[in-house]
């Protein structure tokens, strides 16, 4: 003890200014780590490192996670947990990469595709529109090493060879229209013969389909070429403001194939309806496709709360409504918003506008930011039309957070939230855009402990500078 005495009373200023100096510098750069560590991997180093090793050292044990919240009524547990995290999705309702996507590159010089997300196109179209039996057909060959092609102009050029062998290649005419068309007008003149085309290949693969499984598959081959023909001209009529031709394509091909559900044709008539303002026929729809076994979506969670909150929107008020509290309806509507905000809770912010959109993706991920600007992008006009509707959001759509049980990962409603969703919709989205992200990580303990620990000893060093005396002083003190 004598001789640390002696040797605190020997130090100068100059050494304590050097060490408060060198510990800022150190917990500086143990601070500067662990944020790299939190905002890459989402978790501490230093708290990963002593619950892995360290635990078990001294004899503890890690403590096993919660279990997982209820499931929706008629969902079995085992099937939620055996499904896939971050399964993509087509999106029902994709622009046309000539007439919208290419214009919106020519106007702006951004590119609102990823490469990601083109790629996933690329493999979708190969499998739609190519089989094995392709090699008999010159045209079908040429045609399936377009959809290969990365480069569009090259697509372009093998479509125009495809068309010269054969005049009547439905995948070529699709081809053209998706990508060469400049307009919306074009992209239909090519369509309407792309259906002329695909219908008569479909009556002939029809005829002979059992003769062989290779003639079967040509069958499937044919039915997804006119399927996707038929649909993009439904949107093609939409679009150039032919609603009701529109809706009636879309319940014609329902009609003939009623089990392609998956290709979510239902999501293009539910908007179209409401454009229509057809609200008896949405509820009709929603009563057919919003049901416990199949999946959900933001365009089914949010319409059926649309719907609800059209009834009592227009006089709601949050004043009256706290005063004498809510009537039943009004509770039907609030319960309605907060299992769509469940569902996908980033959705709002597009709708209320606090956040603004980008044109949507050509894949997107279900409960996530690409999901949420796809919908918001196409049906924020309705809820506008609906007056009051989106006063009501935005006076509960926040309520729904302090309702879901703690971590924000498990779920109430739905199976618990997907942890991979931002970095999917970050490979989805384009980078110029801002992701939304949910649910927000919170800073580990440790990083709040170590940008404490640097900005305390870097006080220290300031004031061991500018009172060096009184600060010795203190320290041997």
């Amino acid at each position: 003890l004598f001789t640390v005495t002696v040797f605190l009373s020997t130090l100068t200023p100059k050494f304590y200014f050097a060490l408060t100096v060198t510990s800022s510098f150190i917990s500086g750069l143990i601070f500067v780590f662990e944020w790299w560590h939190f905002r890459k991997y989402g978790t501490s180093f230093i708290e990963q490192v002593s619950v892995s090793h360290l635990r078990p050292l001294i004899g503890g044990t890690e403590s096993s996670p919660p279990a997982p919240a209820a499931f929706s009524a008629g969902d079995s547990e085992t099937s939620r947990q055996n499904m896939p995290e971050c399964k993509v999705w087509r999106n029902p309702l994709n622009l046309f990469r000539g007439a919208e996507y290419s214009r919106y590159m020519w106007v702006t010089g951004k590119e609102p595709l990823t490469y990601y997300d083109m790629n996933l196109s690329a493999q979708d179209h190969q499998n739609f529109f190519t089989c094995d039996t392709d090699s008999l057909r010159p045209s079908d060959t040429v045609m399936q090493k377009a959809w290969r092609e990365r480069n569009p102009q090259a697509r372009i050029k093998a479509a125009y060879q495809a068309l010269e062998l054969n005049n009547d290649c439905a995948t070529a005419y699709v081809l053209l229209a998706e990508e060469e068309a400049t307009t919306i007008v074009d992209a239909e003149k090519y369509f309407k013969q792309a259906l002329k085309a695909g219908e008569m290949i479909y009556r002939k693969s029809q005829n002979c389909h059992s003769q062989s499984p290779q003639h079967e598959a040509q069958l499937r081959r044919d039915t997804n070429v006119l399927v996707y023909v038929k649909r993009r001209l439904a949107m093609c009529a939409r679009k150039l403001g032919r609603i009701r031709e529109a809706v009636k394509m879309m319940r014609d091909l329902m009609k003939e194939f009623p089990l392609l559900s998956m290709l979510n044709i239902h999501e293009n008539l539910l908007e179209a309806l409401l454009e229509l303002q057809a609200y008896a026929d949405v509820q009709a729809v929603l009563a057919k496709y919003d049901d416990i076994s199949l999946p959900k979506s933001a365009a089914i969670c949010y319409t059926a709360a649309l719907l609800k909150a059209r009834a009592v929107s227009e006089r709601f008020s949050p004043e009256t409504a706290s005063r004498r509290g809510l009537s039943t309806a009004e509770i039907n509507a609030v319960e309605a918003i907060h299992r769509a905000v469940e569902f996908n809770p980033h959705v709002p912010k597009y709708l209320l506008e606090m956040k603004s959109l980008v044109l949507p993706p050509e894949h997107i991920l279900k409960r996530g930011d690409s999901e949420a600007v796809a919908y918001a992008f196409f049906h924020l006009q309705h809820w506008k039309r609906i007056e009051g509707a989106l006063n009501l959001l935005h006076c509960t759509w926040e309520g729904t957070f302090r309702m879901i049980p703690y971590p924000l990962e498990k779920g109430h409603l739905f199976y618990p939230y997907p942890s991979c969703t931002e970095t999917a919709d970050r490979e989805l989205l384009p980078t110029f855009h801002e992701v939304s992200v949910y649910p927000q990580k919170e800073l580990p303990f440790f990083i709040h402990f170590t940008a404490g620990l640097c900005s305390f000893s870097a006080m220290l060093a300031l004031l061991t500078h500018q009172f060096p005396e009184l600060m010795v002083v203190f320290a041997k003190a």
